[in-house]
C-alpha cells in the first residue's frame, strides 16, 4: 500500500483568478449587446403602445363622428408632456372611465370620460407595476404616485403625446418640425402619437435620436 495520498484535483488561486478574470472580460464584451436588444425591445413595445393608441382614436371617430377632444385647434389638443395637458384627459375617453353610483369604476381613472357617451373600450392597456416610478402602461394609485392617475406611460418613464385634429382641418402641426426628419410639416394626419426615448426630452433629429413616431 503507497504511503503518499493522492493529490486532490483543485483550483490553485492563480488558475481561479484566471477564469474569473475571463468571466469579467466576457460580461464587458456581451453587456454592449445586452443594452442594444434591451433598447430594440422597448422601442417595439413603444412603437406598439403609439400605433394601438393611433388605432384607438381614429376607432372613436368612425364611432362617433368625432375625436375625442374638445380642444382646438391642433397646438392645444395636445396630451403628454409636449402639450398642455396630461394625456390621461384622452385616455379617460378611451377607456372608457365612468361612474356607478358616483364612484369611478376603475380606479385607475383620474375622471369619468363625458364624450364617449356608448362607453366603448377603445384601448386598455396594462397597470404600471410600480406607481411610483410608472412604466409601461398606466399609472394606478399608490405611494408616491404621480397626481393625476390615469396617464399612459412608455417604457423609459414619460407619458405618451398625443396630438390630435382638434379642428378637423385633415392635419396636424408636426412636433418636430420640417427639418428634423420626422415627415413634412404640417403633417396629413387627424392623429399622430409620439415619445421621447431614454432621453426623456424631444430631439433636433428624429434618425440620430431616440424618440419613437406613429408616422414614420
Amino acid at each position: 500500500m503507497s504511503l503518499h495520498k493522492k493529490r486532490t484535483a483543485a483550483f490553485t488561486l492563480i488558475e481561479l483568478l484566471v477564469v474569473i478574470a475571463i468571466i469579467i472580460i466576457l460580461a464587458g464584451l456581451l453587456y454592449p449587446a445586452y443594452q442594444s436588444v434591451q433598447s430594440q425591445a422597448k422601442r417595439t413595445h413603444a412603437k406598439n403602445d403609439l400605433t394601438q393608441i393611433v388605432t384607438a382614436v381614429n376607432a372613436f371617430y368612425t364611432e362617433y363622428g368625432r375625436y375625442p377632444t374638445s380642444l382646438t385647434p391642433d397646438t392645444t389638443a395636445t396630451y403628454g408632456p409636449a402639450g398642455a395637458n396630461t394625456n390621461d384627459l384622452l385616455f379617460n375617453e378611451l377607456r372608457a372611465c365612468h361612474l356607478e353610483n358616483g364612484v369611478l369604476t376603475d380606479p385607475s381613472c383620474s375622471a369619468a370620460g363625458v364624450l364617449n357617451t356608448r362607453q366603448i373600450v377603445y384601448i386598455s392597456p396594462p397597470a404600471v407595476k410600480d406607481p411610483s416610478q410608472p412604466r409601461n402602461g398606466i399609472g394606478i394609485p399608490g405611494t408616491g404616485a404621480p397626481v393625476p392617475v390615469g396617464q399612459f406611460w412608455d417604457p423609459w418613464g414619460t407619458q405618451y403625446n398625443v396630438r390630435i385634429d382638434g379642428d378637423y382641418g385633415n392635419s396636424v402641426v408636426n412636433p418636430y418640425g420640417a427639418s428634423a426628419n420626422a415627415g413634412p410639416d404640417p403633417l396629413q394626419s387627424g392623429v399622430i402619437a409620439w415619445c421621447w426615448g431614454k432621453g426623456q426630452t424631444q430631439d433636433t433629429d428624429v434618425k440620430a435620436g431616440d424618440d419613437v413616431i406613429s408616422w414614420q
